[in-house]
């Protein structure tokens, strides 16, 4: 492996455009491909090629790069990251694979993006983290693919906190519940298998669940007590059943550095809920409301007001003066859940290009993935507290 590689930040020595390579086409890899495609369309963003997409299957990962818009295809990321024309490797593999691939990438000069959980283990997280810090010693800038921070109606939730509009934030109450997996007979992945998923709705879902709890209150956890539950141990397999192996639903009771409380609950077996991620924050002078399924609108309470007025009110998070949304339609033309990918990139690119840390850092990543571990460690110990150190969110 090359590590002495110069990185670019905006462009390279003969003035070409940063060349990208993202790594998986599957769910996430055509989520972040279509920000790719789209991104420069609406965003004032570094001038950028899509030159590589990558995969295992030679045949699907071909057809995947003509339907996505990449120049070519390959099969074998690392000979893709020593490629002088890249710069930015985007990393959609499954989370097994985060930490090998992410550390070569920095390690041979490439601004690296991953999707969430940073990685299955708390020691590759570790590693990983390393790995970015001192690559961004050399210019060398990494982010993780937390894409609900890039929600308009969350941005604009997280201004209003820090304005403080709700006064004392007491407590949070954090949900996010999904189905896919309700039906006993829905077969066997590789996300529910620990050796290739790391974990289940803890690491998918819980991991969104708090990074909004430390994005909206700019928080650290203290605290955890958790418990995990798998309601369907063995599922349909190619070769018969096999054992599923990570936890169908989990739930969590953090205490943050400022004396709030926030309740985390996460289940991929809540029949009837989609992909409901809901978000209540209580505090002394007002209170947020979110739910993902309407992501354009935000419920907010002035508590200031006199009572005869009080009341939750809709906001329509949909005006040019909102987060990300100048770019977008007229008032009132609402975007959807794919553009938060698009907005990921262009703050990724825009930090690439103005040499400045991107957010959320591997840090960041990296706290959300010590709480999930707590919460393991706590549900194995019967839902014992867990302490953890009260270290501020870096970027937050």
């Amino acid at each position: 492996m090359n590590t002495a590689h110069t990185p670019t930040l905006s462009k390279d020595s003969t003035d070409r455009p940063l060349g990208v390579a993202a790594i998986g086409y599957a769910f996430m890899g055509k989520a972040h491909s279509n920000a790719w495609r789209n991104v420069a369309s609406f965003f004032d963003v570094p001038a950028f090629e899509q030159k590589v997409l990558v995969g295992r299957d030679a045949t699907q990962v071909a057809e995947a790069a003509a339907k996505y818009g990449w120049a070519e295809s390959a099969t074998d990321w690392r000979s893709v990251i020593e490629r002088d024309d890249i710069h930015i490797i985007d990393i959609c593999a499954p989370g097994w694979m985060h930490a090998e691939i992410a550390i070569a990438a920095l390690e041979a000069g490439k601004h690296v993006l991953v999707e969430k959980p940073l990685a299955n283990t708390l020691g590759e997280a570790e590693l990983m983290t390393a790995a970015a810090a001192k690559a961004r010693q050399r210019g060398v800038q990494s982010m993780i693919g937390f894409n609900y921070r890039r929600v308009p109606a969350l941005a604009l939730a997280r201004e209003l906190i820090a304005e403080g509009r709700l006064g004392t934030v007491r407590h949070v109450r954090a949900a996010y519940l999904q189905d896919w997996l309700s039906d006993a007979q829905s077969p066997m992945t590789w996300r529910l298998r620990k050796e290739t998923a790391g974990s289940g709705a803890l690491g998918d879902i819980a991991s969104h669940a708090i990074d909004q709890v430390l994005f909206l209150l700019g928080d650290a956890v203290t605290e955890v007590s958790g418990r995990l539950q798998t309601f369907v141990d063995r599922r349909p397999g190619p070769d018969g059943p096999e054992d599923v192996t990570v936890d169908d639903a989990a739930w969590a009771t953090l205490t943050l550095a400022s004396g709030a409380i926030a309740s985390v609950e996460v289940s991929r077996v809540a029949t009837g809920q989609k992909n409901s991620l809901k978000l209540e924050i209580y505090g002394d002078k007002g209170t947020i409301l979110f739910d993902l399924e309407a992501l354009n609108e935000l419920g907010f309470l002035d508590a200031t007001v006199p009572v005869r007025e009080q009341g939750f009110r809709r906001i329509l998070v949909n005006e040019p003066v909102h987060p990300y949304l100048e770019a977008w339609w007229p008032q009132g033309h609402i975007i959807g859940w794919e553009h938060t990918f698009t907005h990921q990139i262009r703050d990724f690119l825009l930090a690439v290009r103005d040499g400045s840390q991107p957010s959320p850092s591997f840090e960041e990543g990296l706290n959300v993935q010590h709480i999930l571990a707590a919460v393991e460690e706590s549900a194995a110990a019967k839902s014992s507290l867990i302490q953890l150190h009260a270290n501020p969110t870096e970027g937050a």
